[in-house]
Formats: C-alpha cells, sequence, structure tokens
C-alpha cells in the first residue's frame, strides 16, 4: 500500500505526507465535519482509511486533524439513509463502528491528535490517539447517547472514557452527557498539551518529527507494547456493547 493508492479514495479525509508523517484530515466538503453516517461519510471511511494507514510502510507518524473552528461538533442535517429498513442500518453502523476504532488502534506507528475544536461527536476517537493535543476552546462530550439521543454508549464509549477518566467520573460523563473543557481534560490526564488554536499543527508536527527521526524498528514495537492492553479490552467490550446497543433500537 502506497499513500497514491488512497490519498484521492476518500470524500471526507484528506492526506499528506512530509519526512515520514502523514497528516490526515477530515472535513465534509472541503469545511468544517458535519459528521455522516451514509456509507461516502466519516463513520464508514474513517474505519477504511486507518486500514490504508496501517498498510503504508512509509507512514513512520500520524497526525489526525479536523478542519476549521470544530474537529466533530454537528450531525449532517437531513442527509439520505441508503438502508432499507434500520435492522439493515444497525448491521452497517456495528460493522463499520467495529472497523473504526479496531483499524485506529491497528496503526502501527504513533498517532498524534491534534483536536482543533469541540469534539461532541465520537469523542473517543481522538483521545485513542498515543498523544492528544487539544486547541484551548475543545470541549469534549458525548451527545449521541443516553444524554442526546436515548442511545446505548456500546461502540467503544463504554470502555474507553471510563479507562480515561476513572470508573466513576467516566459514568458521570457518559450518563449525563457532561462537557469537558481542554483545561480539565489536561487536569485529568486526557490530553497531553493545550494550545492556543493558531499554534496546535505547529506543535503537533514538531513531535511527530521528532518521532519520526526515530528508527522504525524502535516506533513500530513501542506502538505495539503502549497499545496492546488497550486492544485486548477493546476486542472483549466491542462486540458485547454494539449488540446491545442494536438491541436497545428494536
Amino acid at each position: 500500500m502506497q499513500l497514491s493508492d488512497y490519498a484521492d479514495r476518500y470524500e471526507t479525509v484528506r492526506f499528506e505526507r512530509s519526512d515520514g508523517v502523514l497528516q490526515m484530515t477530515i472535513h465534509s466538503q472541503g469545511g468544517e465535519v458535519k459528521w455522516s453516517v451514509t456509507e461516502q461519510g466519516h463513520h464508514n471511511e474513517l474505519g477504511l482509511a486507518f486500514a490504508d494507514i496501517a498498510r503504508d510502510i512509509e507512514n513512520k507518524v500520524v497526525v489526525l486533524t479536523g478542519t476549521g473552528d470544530n474537529f466533530i461538533a454537528e450531525r449532517a442535517m437531513g442527509e439520505p439513509m441508503p438502508d432499507p429498513s434500520l435492522h439493515d442500518m444497525w448491521d452497517r453502523m456495528a460493522r463499520e463502528g467495529y472497523a473504526m476504532l479496531e483499524n485506529f488502534l491497528a496503526i502501527p506507528v504513533p498517532v498524534i491528535s491534534a483536536v482543533n475544536g469541540p469534539v461532541l461527536i465520537h469523542s473517543e476517537i481522538p483521545v485513542l490517539a498515543d498523544i492528544v493535543l487539544a486547541a484551548e476552546h475543545t470541549e469534549f462530550a458525548d451527545t449521541t447517547h443516553i444524554a442526546g439521543a436515548n442511545n446505548v454508549p456500546g461502540d467503544g464509549t463504554q470502555l474507553i472514557w471510563p479507562s480515561l477518566l476513572g470508573p466513576n467520573r467516566g459514568r458521570h460523563f457518559l450518563l449525563t452527557g457532561a462537557r469537558l473543557s481542554a483545561r480539565e481534560a489536561l487536569r485529568l490526564g486526557v490530553v497531553a498539551e493545550v494550545l492556543p488554536a493558531d499554534q496546535l499543527l505547529a506543535r503537533a508536527h514538531e513531535i511527530a518529527a521528532q518521532l519520526a527521526s526515530r528508527p522504525m524498528r524502535v516506533l513500530r514495537p513501542t506502538k505495539m507494547l503502549l497499545i496492546r492492553d488497550l486492544r485486548r479490552r477493546l476486542r472483549d467490550e466491542l462486540e458485547l456493547g454494539l449488540a446491545a446497543q442494536g438491541l436497545a433500537l428494536v
């Protein structure tokens, strides 16, 4: 797999690479992300894109970021669903949801999230990165499950947020839809650094360049060791969680 094989494959992801550092920018028609769950939307394309990135041996470090002032703050409203029924839709959602997290964690090199603003939908995605940087105006929340949509948080959020925040605070976060500011996320250890928005990407690339100067024989085994326990726990939890989420929709 080479960058030329997937650089123009996706409608919602843009790629740039220099000196082994791949920047992956999510967007909607070139602008801020309006989260889409169609077959050409972010929910499907991210998992596929992560798989392509993982197979490209020229990638030494990955920088994941969004567009404009938001990472993922809004849904795409009024988009047509291609599925003939709720059952068909959920079969697709579960398959894509599993691929999105599993393939993200399968990227065998360090990943840096440069969270460029509020992430209120699938907030577990950027915080799964090895290094998480956030713009000062960033907020984290889970608005698509219990608090916002009467939906079961079974798509990985049930493991990831309690692991990061601690069991009690994590349950509070998911059950109430509480918003976590960038500064509070820093205090709690969810993010590594909080920066002015105009300095965020530069700092991400500064760290990425330092890591990319290391030999691949060091980067890949280190990533494998650091992520091993989380991958195992996610595999144990994700299928059951997605099944519970699907049952609640019946």
